[in-house]
């Protein structure tokens, strides 16, 4: 398994969770962004920077990535992608995203959106908490024990 970080508003909170798997699993990692984001210095981590432009960096996830690997993503649309070329994807706070569920949280997304598109305020998702990083923590961690008793 190869592990992907969309590095686009990666949360600060889950740079010492991440890297902690990293090293102790020693998971080929890409982070893929279009500006430098540093996750920590590892062996295992390599950065790509991508062009600016929207969705380069989910482009080239969706092009490295194959079946089996997970990505750490925020962008549904992104999640979307990954899982119909069957890999997984945890959110930022900790949801693990499925062939089960990624189509409802994609509608919702869009729904969410065509709100906003014709002028209604909505609330955005509240600040990005240490309680976040405590699911996403254990929602990672329940990922890779799961996939280290199968492999």
């Amino acid at each position: 398994m190869t592990l992907y970080i969309d590095g686009d508003a990666f949360p600060n909170l889950l740079k010492p969770i991440i890297l902690k798997a990293i090293n102790r699993l020693s998971l080929p990692t890409f982070v893929v962004a279009n500006k430098k984001i540093m996750i920590g210095k590892s062996p295992h981590i390599h950065y790509i920077i991508v062009e600016a432009g929207a969705d380069e960096a989910d482009h080239k996830i969706v092009e490295m990535v194959q079946s089996g690997d997970l990505v750490i993503t925020a962008d549904i649309p992104l999640a979307d992608r990954i899982i119909s070329k069957e890999a997984q994807a945890i959110d930022h706070r900790g949801e693990l995203y499925g062939v089960d569920n990624i189509k409802q949280y994609l509608a919702m997304r869009n729904l969410m959106a065509e709100i906003r598109d014709s002028g209604e305020m909505t609330k955005g998702p509240a600040p990005f908490s240490k309680k976040d990083a405590a699911c996403f923590a254990n929602q990672l961690n329940a990922f890779l024990t799961k996939w280290q008793r199968n492999n």
